[in-house]
């Protein structure tokens, strides 16, 4: 009796390998779920950033004591030790004491299509 015990003892080759696959899905699927958040938490730090940026382009145009021209211009901003480039576009309105400006932060030094657009406000200008 004790020999047939001893036989049915442990775990076959098959049990072992079945267990290492289960393991290793769920490692695997532990590891995406914490590359998803690293890149959500660099992708919400970029966003607060970039709306520093913009704000901040934006209040200097609503404090300049005259309109701003009608056109695009670029900017470069630098928060946190990344340095963001960002376009302004002035664009006329129907009535003339007002100017739309809107303001994009671009991730990268340059603002070519193929660079990705991190954030993008807007905001209306009138004569003081």
């Amino acid at each position: 009796m004790d020999k047939a015990r001893k036989q049915t003892l442990g775990f076959t080759l098959i049990e072992v390998l079945v267990a290492l696959g289960i393991v290793s899905i769920a490692l695997l699927a532990g590891m995406r779920a914490t590359d998803s958040l690293v890149n959500n938490a660099q992708r919400l730090s970029d966003v607060l950033l970039g709306q520093i940026c913009v704000e901040n382009e934006l209040i200097k145009v609503r404090l300049s004591k005259a309109m701003p021209n009608v056109g695009d211009s670029t900017f470069s901003c630098e928060q946190a030790g990344k340095t963001m480039s960002g376009k302004m576009t002035v664009t006329a309105t129907p009535n003339p004491s007002f100017r739309r400006v809107d303001a994009e932060v671009f991730d990268g030094a340059s603002t070519e299509k193929s660079v990705r657009s991190i954030i993008k406000l807007s905001t209306i200008v009138g004569r003081f």
